[in-house]
């Protein structure tokens, strides 16, 4: 196995894979085989990328993936590919990205941009509708899926490129280390449903309903929120979404650190939950991301 794993400075609870350019090196090949338009057009060429990731590291890798996210203690995998040479350009993240979101399921469908992962900038001007792309305010502690019909269980955010950045570090909580976690999971209001719809930028035209906690198959907490999108019915839920917002914001655990360009922050969806800090002000500001969300194999 020669991609290294180490813990993060900053928690115990992330893990840090690297892969050395040698490695990477040996993906060139077989992922010249497919090209962005084919994984877009043809689902079963991402599997095949997947199983060429996968062979390169002798078949550990898949396996060490599905261990550490579905580990309730870790959860959480910073990705480290080393891509200072330009042959890694774009493209070869998204085929990265893509390979190793197939080594652990299956992706959700992003109706933002029709296709199974999302590009998006952040900019120095900005007219969206979605605190996603705003620059210069914090990107606050939430969940992703919480609008969709779909299963949502883990999360890849890769980071592309970046140009002109000060700031807009990643944040990322999992839920055991949050102060107020048996508080407000069991406080009734949590657990009622609430109606959850979103900006007319995501392309979804309906709505769900769904409490904020719930309970995963060992009786532990899970979250689902995000707070943009809970419409409350009553006082009553409008105020328990401020002391949840609040509570999660003032968290003294959050795990604050910059994400190397090229990396990729792949999480548990249910008990981990992220954000960015605000960039200071440049007006040639630019970053991209991509985004693949998704569903464990079964």
């Amino acid at each position: 196995m020669s991609f290294k794993i180490e813990n993060h400075q900053k928690s115990n609870r992330v893990r840090v894979i690297k892969f050395q350019e040698s490695d990477l090196d040996r993906l060139i090949f077989p992922f010249k085989k497919h090209t962005i338009l084919s994984l877009e057009y043809k689902p079963f060429s991402r599997f095949n990328l997947a199983k060429s990731l996968d062979e390169v590291f002798e078949n550990k890798l898949s396996q060490t993936l599905i261990k550490i996210l579905n580990d309730r203690d870790t959860g959480t995998v910073i990705v480290e590919p080393e891509i200072g040479n330009k042959k890694f350009d774009k493209d070869f993240l998204v085929k990265l990205s893509t390979g190793l979101a197939y080594l652990v399921g299956n992706p959700n469908f992003d109706s933002m941009t029709e296709k199974y992962y999302a590009r998006f900038f952040v900019k120095h001007q900005d007219s969206s509708d979605s605190y996603l792309r705003k620059a210069y305010t914090n990107l606050d502690l939430h969940t992703d899926g919480t609008y969709v019909k779909e299963k949502t269980d883990w999360l890849i955010m890769t980071k592309m490129e970046e140009q002109n950045v000060s700031g807009g570090e990643s944040v990322i909580l999992h839920l055991d280390d949050w102060e107020h976690l048996d508080e407000l999971s069991n406080d009734a209001v949590g657990q009622q449903n609430f109606t959850w719809g979103s900006p007319k930028s995501k392309n979804v035209d309906y709505k769900v309903e769904h409490p904020v906690f719930s309970k995963d198959k060992n009786g532990k907490p899970t979250i689902s929120y995000i707070d943009q999108f809970p419409q409350p019915k009553n006082m009553e839920q409008g105020l328990f979404l401020q002391k949840l917002s609040d509570a999660l914001e003032e968290s003294k655990n959050k795990v604050v650190f910059p994400l190397p360009v090229g990396s990729t922050i792949f999480s548990n969806n249910y008990f981990w939950l992220h954000g960015r800090k605000a960039f200071n002000e440049h007006t040639g500001l630019s970053r991209e991301l991509l985004r693949i969300r998704g569903t464990f194999f079964n």
